[in-house]
């Protein structure tokens, strides 16, 4: 058997409770993928977005429906060895990669303030964009379910809000496209576990601004996000189910014990019906 069956294999069999069967539940729960639906499958080469879509294609191959994928890899100025590394990579899993380039990093590397939320929202728009010009209606993003708690804890403790980072949204700038997020229910521990037991090595962030900062020696700060992981670290040795629960919170909302809330309508207090109760 060669190295990308084996692969494969390891998905279905070894990790099938802990990571296919997750996959397949996120899929069906928030009805990700339709019939006839042609998906870009966003490639950062990092380990997440290469297990999506090695899940991706093994769902196409065993589903009940047809649809399509298109392996969408954007170069946003990648060093040589990381481009290198990508194309490996690919080789190895089976991915047929559709390449393009940006020269995203070479714009958010002068950009002083919070150059990463530039840098993700650059790079979204250019993977929409390139999606439709492909005829796709889908763009797969690989975020897990510590992508979606981290998020959820980041919005309380820094923006002063409680809000979720969704399994699909409905693109605000290209009509008729959806963004998914088929690895929702997967955990990032499992991610590494299955990376690890097949010897694979994938690029981490590649991003130019902090390599260049890398060589000044002036990355000595720790990410807001990295900080909600290892705050979830310390919660877990108290609580292992911590994670599941602060999840399960955002789906259990009593608006009745909210002070307030907003919708597509505004923001609402509950003083605003306090008066009415028991009339």
């Amino acid at each position: 058997m060669d190295r990308t069956k084996q692969i494969e294999q390891s998905i279905i069999k070894k990790y099938r409770k802990n990571i296919w069967r997750k996959f397949v539940k996120g899929v069906q729960t928030y009805d990700l993928i339709q019939p006839g639906d042609k998906i870009a499958v966003c490639i950062s080469g990092g380990k997440d977005s290469m297990l999506m879509a090695k899940l991706l294609q093994e769902l196409k191959r065993h589903g009940k429906f047809d649809f399509g994928l298109v392996f969408l890899s954007m170069d946003p100025g990648y060093n040589e060895k990381n481009r290198e590394r990508i194309e490996e990579n690919a080789k190895i899993l089976g991915i047929p990669l559709e390449r393009f380039e940006s020269d995203i990093f070479q714009v958010v590397t002068h950009i002083e303030k919070s150059p990463c939320y530039l840098c993700a929202r650059m790079r979204r728009g250019f993977l929409y964009a390139k999606a439709k010009e492909l005829g796709c209606n889908k763009i797969a993003l690989g975020h897990h379910f510590d992508d979606v708690i981290e998020t959820i804890l980041m919005g309380m403790f820094y923006g002063s809000q409680i809000q979720t980072m969704m399994p699909k949204l409905h693109s605000t700038n290209f009509e008729g496209m959806e963004l998914i997020r088929p690895m929702y229910l997967i955990e990032e521990k499992d991610i590494i576990q299955w990376m690890t037991y097949n010897n694979l090595k994938f690029i981490q962030c590649a991003c130019r601004f902090t390599e260049d900062m890398e060589e000044r020696g002036e990355v000595e700060h720790t990410s807001k996000r990295e900080e909600m992981k290892n705050l979830l670290k310390y919660l877990e040795t108290m609580n292992p189910n911590v994670k599941k629960n602060v999840f399960k919170s955002v789906e259990n909302v009593n608006l009745a014990t909210i002070i307030a809330y907003s919708d597509e309508v505004g923001k609402h207090h509950f003083l605003d019906t306090y008066n009415q109760e028991g009339e």
